[in-house]
């Protein structure tokens, strides 16, 4: 059964607004950022989600674990951690569609911090909030029906990817199918479906944006609890994608370096090429910036250059 929600000025709003600024995005070459800027993107994205769950590690002290570098903290933190960062660097591997690579995923976030990672759980729970009940979750034997239900959802193409991704997340967290980890799951796996359609997910830490205001984080999905359909929530998170962009957007003013050019420019197109094809993908650069960008990337082995003058015709290494 498809989950319930309704489609409203807000979420249309904000779907146009997020595909312009892909769009932008794409337009700029920001997709292929430098590895600096994507591994800080990284850490911002694992630093947020965890902290959501109140985790007390710094940015600092998740770059020095990511270096390999001696940290003192809470153990469990420090577990947390080390078990993100091994679900980060391989989250090109999971797929979105597949429940065992969900399984997976929940078993390498919470190795070593609890019993059986990697199953569902097997005993009814409830989220309490102060003294009041906020949520009581479907029977624990229900969970693999409901959670099958949803994976077949997710294979529905008649569906906006980026409506899927924010419907998955909600109704994920309702079902509430671990004792631990939820939250993580649903802002991991909402990342995963994204980053079929759109690349930039994967380095674009949305959940910064989340653990800066956590009230409406949970306020989005209380009132999706108490109307029974993901829309509010659906609102919330289109929100929270769209000002992320917007923040990507405006903090790309600086222009690409030589070496971020040559090495998107590689990295994107594999066969023979020209200075003129190199300068067609980056229409703002002189032919003495295209010439000196190539002339350099001959000399450090990244390219090879044939031919002469008009002829000339450059290939990968």
């Amino acid at each position: 059964m498809k989950p319930p929600y309704e489609i409203t000025t807000e979420i249309l709003k904000f779907i146009t607004s997020i595909s312009e600024k892909i769009g932008e995005i794409n337009a700029k070459h920001l997709i292929k950022t430098n590895p600096t800027l994507r591994k800080q993107n990284q850490i911002k994205t694992i630093h947020s989600s965890l902290s959501i769950e109140g985790n007390t590690l710094t940015e600092e002290q998740i770059t020095a674990i990511l270096e390999n570098k001696r940290v003192i903290g809470p153990q469990k933190d420090i577990l947390e951690v080390i078990n993100a960062l091994d679900v980060y660097k391989n989250i090109n591997k999971l797929k979105p569609h597949s429940e065992k690579d969900f399984l997976k995923a929940h078993k390498l976030l919470l190795q070593k911090l609890i019993e059986n990672p990697g199953r569902y759980r097997n005993q009814g729970v409830g989220i309490v909030k102060g003294s009041k009940v906020e949520h009581i979750a479907p029977p624990f034997g229900n969970v693999p029906y409901l959670m099958k239900d949803l994976f077949e959802y997710l294979k529905d193409k008649s569906e906006l990817t980026l409506i899927k991704s924010c419907v998955f997340h909600y109704e994920m967290e309702f079902i509430h199918p671990f004792l631990d980890g939820n939250g993580r799951m649903g802002r991991l796996w909402q990342t995963l479906i994204l980053m079929q359609d759109y690349s930039i997910f994967e380095f674009l830490p949305f959940e910064n944006l989340i653990s800066k205001n956590q009230e409406e984080y949970y306020n989005a999905l209380s009132l999706s609890d108490k109307e029974g359909k993901s829309t509010k929530f659906i609102e919330y998170m289109l929100k929270i994608i769209d000002h992320s962009l917007s923040e990507l957007l405006e903090n790309s003013g600086k222009k690409l370096s030589e070496e971020d050019r040559i090495n998107i420019f590689v990295e994107n197109n594999v066969s023979e090429f020209t200075r003129k094809d190199y300068m067609n993908y980056f229409k703002d650069i002189s032919s003495a910036t295209a010439s000196r960008d190539l002339k350099n990337a001959v000399e450090i082995d990244l390219i090879s250059k044939t031919g002469d003058k008009k002829t000339t015709k450059y290939k990968k290494r």
